[in-house]
């Protein structure tokens, strides 16, 4: 990689804001539509906000952690910032496309790098009727929800739900329940890249549910239509031995967190 030019961009914390200042007056601030690279500063969520706002752009982002965990993350240092940024290697991705019906007809599409989840809306269990290609394949999931992960998204709200893990070189997603009630013992299904899932809502007056593509939500759906987006590909920067396929096989061998 030869990167000449960054965009920085910093999310509110005090650590993001302290830093911002520092890196670009020592390395510059190219407008964010001219930048080779775009450096993140912050948490997973101002990166997964980042790869959002720029996956229009060629430019691939590199994270460097000014927040809590930092999965998605490099680790945070002033020095030597360029030649890490050519010395970093690529992740690749295609992001999930939501296309959510509610029950008065309308429409919502929206992206996901993580994971599409539906959820109950009240105190009652939803009711879900799952398809695969157009053919049923679960008549009636009693549950608290049910979410489509990608691999880079399979290690966080996926695993919480006890979800696979995913390689991020995998052509899978996950479908997996949250807390089943009927059928209990279900624990989801591994999907192939080219599959499409279509989720509807029984008992939808009842039994409201929500639909959420990252942080896009929808109330009150009645179908969700989910499928890879493969003509938008996403790259995001990790340095060498530290990608999401080291952490990713990592998480599998933690014992504990």
């Amino acid at each position: 990689m030869n990167f000449k030019t960054i965009h920085f961009a910093a999310s509110n914390s005090q650590a993001a804001q302290t830093a911002f200042p520092v890196l670009t007056e020592r390395y510059g601030q190219a407008p964010v539509a001219q930048a080779d690279v775009i450096v993140a500063l912050g948490g997973d969520g101002f990166m997964l906000h980042m790869l959002h706002d720029t996956m229009h752009l060629p430019a691939p982002v590199y994270g460097m952690n000014r927040g809590s965990v930092g999965f998605m993350m490099n680790d945070y240092h002033e020095e030597d910032l360029l030649e890490r940024l050519n010395a970093a290697e690529a992740t690749k991705i295609n992001p999930l496309r939501m296309k959510a019906t509610t029950v008065n007809g309308l429409t919502t599409e929206a992206l996901a790098i993580n994971e599409v989840s539906m959820l109950r809306q009240t105190y009652q269990a939803a009711k879900l009727r799952i398809s695969i290609d157009g053919r049923e394949r679960l008549e009636e999931l009693i549950c608290d929800g049910a979410l489509i992960a990608t691999p880079a998204g399979s290690t966080a709200y996926n695993l919480s739900a006890h979800g696979p893990i995913l390689p991020i070189e995998s052509d899978l997603m996950a479908l997996t329940p949250i807390s089943a009630f009927r059928p209990r013992r279900w624990r989801g299904a591994l999907l192939p890249h080219d599959a499409t899932v279509k989720i509807e809502v029984l008992e939808e007056s009842k039994r409201p549910v929500l639909a959420v593509a990252d942080s896009t939500e929808v109330r009150q759906v009645s179908t969700v239509e989910v499928a890879f987006h493969n003509d938008i590909e996403i790259q995001f920067l990790f340095d060498p031995g530290h990608g999401l396929n080291e952490r990713i096989l990592k998480e599998q061998f933690l014992s504990e967190g």
